[in-house]
């Protein structure tokens, strides 16, 4: 699945540049957006089940910089699901008119499944786990 933003002032250092630490927000935006298009809404998932997911580990390549006004394309999908994980693959586009699209970033995103008040790993709902891996 593939997530549109655009790189605004706030996400970019002093010379435009995006900050280095707003990829990882890129990512959780699209990995949301990614849920929702499922049919998995974060805030009613938590209510229901006292779970959520929460990032494990995070191995993130840096190939060119996004600049401001940029506009980004996320990509998103899961391998590697495991019972209690998961492992996203996920990279980042930038489109440009004068430079055309070329891809800027690229990452492996490890989400636990956990239950929010103990902290504990929990099992990824079998109908869920189905969701994300048709």
């Amino acid at each position: 699945m593939k997530v549109k933003c655009r790189v605004y002032y706030e996400d970019t250092d002093a010379g435009g540049i995006v900050y280095y630490a707003n990829y990882l927000k890129y990512y959780e935006r699209a990995r949301t957006e990614f849920l929702r298009a499922l049919g998995v809404n974060q805030s009613d998932y938590l209510q229901k089940t006292g779970c959520g997911f929460v990032v494990a580990h995070a191995d993130i390549r840096y190939h060119r910089p996004a600049k401001l006004d940029d506009e980004l394309l996320i990509e998103s999908h899961v391998v590697n699901p495991r019972k209690v994980a998961l492992t996203f693959e996920q990279s980042i586009e930038v489109v440009r008119a004068d430079q055309g699209t070329f891809q800027c970033n690229s990452a492996q995103v490890k989400i636990a499944h956990i239950h929010l008040d103990s902290g504990k790993p929990m099992p990824i709902p079998q109908q869920l786990m189905e969701k994300l891996i048709p």
